[in-house]
């Protein structure tokens, strides 16, 4: 007896409840890599916040399945696979063979941090899918952002493994290049190791199901994704929707004006964007990124249970200029572009709120803020340590915005206090949401955090962000979230710029933006308010001054002074 299930036959879709079954599988497998990854890491950046992500791609290098992770590494998977097979026809490829690459421009990638593994996977002889990884190296730091060449190793699809076996001379390339390499070469064997349960798997189910049984599902399932969308986006009225939005980069004296038109005609949408031309600074986008952007916001407001699969793409047409912030060529500096693409998220949802009001949020911190120290330790060590910090998430139709989470394209954890100060010479003095920092509205907006750091010894910090001059709006009458900010202690001196040298006993403070409120704040259940004032998310002026509260009202329920 044998568990192997009858092969379709080329051409023919395999019955619903084999596709269904498949297509659990195909998410399992990627949940399960992702696991792997992050317990065999080595830094903080994977292990502790998993600032990482794993997919799996069919042979032609369609989209299978991304899990649950950060939906902005889409954009370092989808360039990756084409790059490859650019370079190397696939009768050159082979089992064993496992590829990196990271470069924006000829490695499918969307900043230089982001390191991409790609695995084939043969079954007998033949080429059926992809596994594939990407996890954030925190290790490019303390350099410029004028170009790309200034922002670290660029590494064009390579093999770091050739039928299995490790090409020593590439891996030492990549080391010598790292500021961190120990961790660099453990959490790349991770990556390795990730990719390879990835491909075990997909085997296994290739000699239950047969091969051209999971290809015709895979197949199936980006149909099945694809009709879902057409479905959903035919539910919104056809019409031109126009908004625009205001990018802020933290540390630059830049006030760029962005806007997108989107077009919706019967089950298909047009989505064109207009930004300023291409900057000498870290905050431009290549078109892969702008894709992963797009495809999150469109998916989580027309279907969000839509399977996030290449089938979703395919209703979608996404333009923008070339040479601009939108859209850069090379040689453009790209290592900040998740602040941009966090306000295409805000686009999107801006221009379609007045078609779909119910299922847009105000706009949320708008910003991944990010804060990147290194430094030597007492036995000379050099050490490097990437935070990215949540805000206020935007306020909803009928529900508040959650407090101090990553909205949108960002997805990471925090680092407790506790692994930050063993393994890093910085003493973490508050972590706390900040007091009426969320959008008043019918319904609040989200609040912002702050995090309080004190340096124990020298060591250099740059910070970016975004929503520190323009504050996150709100809709039908909610009013904008709080801003986002960085302090500096008494005797410490501020930075010119976004970055600067902290010496020992220096104190830096770093505020996130809140979020918008939807809906007039007089509308607002008393309850709610009174809730808000006795938690301390608001204090007693807002609470009369902009909600209306009397204080009578207040006195009879106790609520705080």
């Amino acid at each position: 007896m044998t568990n192997r299930q009858e092969p379709a036959v080329a051409g023919r879709v395999p019955d619903p409840i084999t596709v269904e079954i498949l297509g659990n599988a195909f998410s399992s497998i990627a949940d399960e890599m992702g696991e792997a990854l992050v317990r065999a890491s080595y830094s903080t950046n994977i292990k502790e916040r998993r600032d990482c992500s794993t997919a799996l791609f069919d042979a032609q290098g369609q989209v299978l399945c991304q899990a649950e992770h950060i939906p902005m590494h889409l954009g370092s998977f989808l360039g990756m696979i084409p790059h490859i097979l650019a370079r190397y026809p696939v009768d050159s490829l082979g089992e064993g063979d496992i590829f990196i690459g990271n470069d924006a421009y000829e490695g499918g990638g969307t900043h230089l941090p982001d390191i991409v593994l790609a695995e084939p996977v043969f079954f007998e002889g033949k080429l059926v899918a992809w596994a594939m990884n990407t996890a954030h190296h925190a290790d490019f730091v303390d350099r410029g952002h004028a170009h790309i060449y200034q922002e670290g190793l660029r590494i064009p699809p390579l093999r770091l493994y050739r039928g299995g076996e490790l090409q020593h001379d590439i891996r030492a390339l990549i080391l010598l290049n790292c500021q961190v390499p120990d961790e660099r070469l453990s959490d790349l064997r991770a990556q390795c190791a990730a990719n390879q349960l990835g491909v075990q798997r997909i085997r296994s189910l290739c000699e239950r199901y047969g091969a051209d049984t999971v290809m015709a599902a895979g197949e199936a399932l980006q149909d099945y994704a694809e009709r879902k969308m057409r479905a959903g986006i035919a539910l919104i009225p056809d019409g031109v929707y126009r908004f625009r939005d205001r990018f802020d980069p933290y540390g630059q004296d830049l006030d760029l004006e962005v806007g997108v038109e989107i077009v919706v005609h019967g089950d298909a949408m047009r989505l064109h964007f207009d930004s300023p031309p291409q900057v000498r600074a870290g905050i431009n986008l290549v078109y892969t990124g702008l894709l992963a952007a797009v495809y999150f916001a469109v998916k989580s407001l027309v279907d969000p249970d839509v399977l996030p699969n290449s089938g979703l793409a395919r209703p979608l047409t996404v333009t923008a200029e070339e040479g601009t912030i939108l859209n850069c060529r090379h040689p453009a500096a790209v290592n900040s572009r998740v602040n941009v693409c966090q306000r295409v998220v805000d686009l999107i949802y801006g221009a379609l709120a007045p078609a779909i009001p119910e299922r847009v949020t105000a706009a949320g911190n708008g910003s991944c803020v990010a804060a990147l120290f290194s430094g030597t330790r007492d036995d000379g060590s050099f050490w490097a340590y990437l935070e990215t910090i949540g805000g206020g998430m935007g306020a909803r139709h009928g529900l508040d915005g959650l407090d101090g989470v990553h909205v949108h394209l960002t997805n990471t954890s925090n680092l407790p206090a506790e692994s930050l100060e063993q393994e890093y010479p910085l003493t973490l003095l508050r972590y706390e949401l900040v007091d009426n920092s969320g959008g008043a509205g019918r319904q609040r907006g989200g609040m912002g955090m702050r995090r309080v750091y004190r340096a124990e010894r020298e060591c250099r910090l740059t910070v970016s962000g975004s929503r520190h001059k323009h504050a996150p709006w709100g809709l039908d009458g909610g009013l904008p979230g709080g801003k986002g900010e960085v302090r500096f202690g008494p005797n410490t001196p501020p930075f010119v710029g976004n970055s600067g040298v902290l010496r020992r006993g220096d104190i830096i403070e770093v505020v996130t933006p809140g979020a918008g409120g939807y809906g007039a704040p007089a509308e607002r259940s008393r309850s709610l308010v009174l809730d808000d004032l006795r938690a301390g998310n608001i204090d007693l002026a807002t609470a009369q001054s902009i909600y209306g509260l009397d204080d009578a009202t207040r006195q009879a329920s106790g609520a705080a002074r």
